[in-house]
């Protein structure tokens, strides 16, 4: 079992944190990875763009100016191309869905092999905890800081789960609740910097980010997620 430090809000290290090796030594195919954060990219997009062709384009019929006579090229409407305002040639269109399908397995594969990089570069650090009695961002700036950060920071916060029975089944569902609220507030003015909850994050997230602060139960949760 690999072992990660872990820090308080005012970047003091309080103790350890045990980590299962199936996370902390996690490694998926590089084509895998590449096609997983390419999928999430292409998700992204709206596809809405949307230019006029000069059939779409309206305008007064009448010549731009007088066919023979002027020795200049003659121009039939207003609408060709050339002219302002005039249609556009092979300009992007709506088009229809193109949403690429990423397969469970994989995402949770490529997830689990970007976190154990993060930690084998001693990039990741546990934090006992994000909640703040009012917002201060000095705090949390000085606390980066104290880290070492210099490129981006992604915090992950713990969900808020509770068991419910339906038709029979266990299940659980997320609830809402105000305890990372202070801190988010904390967070607004810090550039390169991100909270989320630990249910909520992607591959391109956790590669985006430079370092990665994770509450001790949101690693948890991810772990078992992940696992």
């Amino acid at each position: 079992m690999a072992q990660l430090k872990k820090y308080n809000l005012a970047g003091q290290e309080i103790g350890a944190v045990e980590v299962d090796d199936r996370l902390a030594k996690a490694e998926a195919n590089s084509q895998s990875i590449k096609d997983y954060i390419v999928a999430i990219r292409a998700n992204a997009r709206q596809w809405s763009a949307n230019t006029k062709t000069r059939s779409e384009v309206k305008h007064t019929t009448k010549k731009p100016r007088p066919q023979k006579g002027t020795g200049r090229a003659r121009q039939g409407s207003l609408v060709s191309p050339q002219f302002r305002g005039g249609g556009i040639v092979f300009g992007p269109k709506p088009k229809f869905d193109q949403h690429v399908r990423i397969n469970k397995k994989e995402r949770r594969a490529a997830i689990r092999s970007l976190i154990g990089e993060k930690i084998r570069q001693e990039r990741l650090f546990v934090i006992d905890e994000l909640k703040m009695e009012q917002p201060k961002t000095k705090s949390v700036a000085q606390f980066i800081s104290a880290l070492g950060n210099k490129g981006r920071a992604l915090f992950l916060g713990e969900v808020n789960e509770q068991e419910v029975e339906v038709e029979g089944k266990k299940t659980k569902l997320s609830v809402h609740t105000d305890h990372h609220r202070n801190f988010v507030k904390s967070l607004r003015n810090i550039p390169k910097a991100e909270f989320k909850l630990s249910k909520n994050i992607s591959g391109y997230d956790v590669m985006l980010a430079g370092d990665l602060y994770v509450t001790e139960a949101a690693l948890k949760q991810v772990t078992e997620w992940l696992l």
